[in-house]
């Protein structure tokens, strides 16, 4: 049964999240002008490094922007972020010219 945490064969996905996967934790939180922008960057720093990461769309400006990730990968993911932080914008210019060849 599906609720067991079994695929169902109509559902063509061989893994079936349960709620232990689905225990989100808030890593980040704000409703700063640039919030969104932030948000953004931090999925795209948390799934490079292998961490799913949710974040909510939300079109009301004095609605806070979040990223919530796995609570068992809470630690990972601040992790991430604190090399991204420490590296710099320097490190992102680096990186960026690496994945394009130059």
């Amino acid at each position: 049964m599906a609720q067991d945490g079994e695929p169902t064969p109509e559902s063509g996905d061989e893994r079936i999240r349960t709620t232990a996967d689905l225990d989100l934790i808030t890593l980040f939180d704000s409703s700063t002008v640039d919030s969104e922008i932030e948000a953004d960057v931090i999925v795209g720093v948390l799934e490079a490094g292998g961490i799913e990461a949710v974040i909510n769309d939300t079109v009301f400006p004095n609605l806070a922007f979040t990223v919530k990730v796995p609570r068992e990968q809470l630690a990972e993911a601040q992790r991430l972020l604190a090399e991204a932080l420490a590296a710099g914008p320097e490190a992102a210019d680096q990186a960026e010219a690496e994945s394009e060849g130059g």
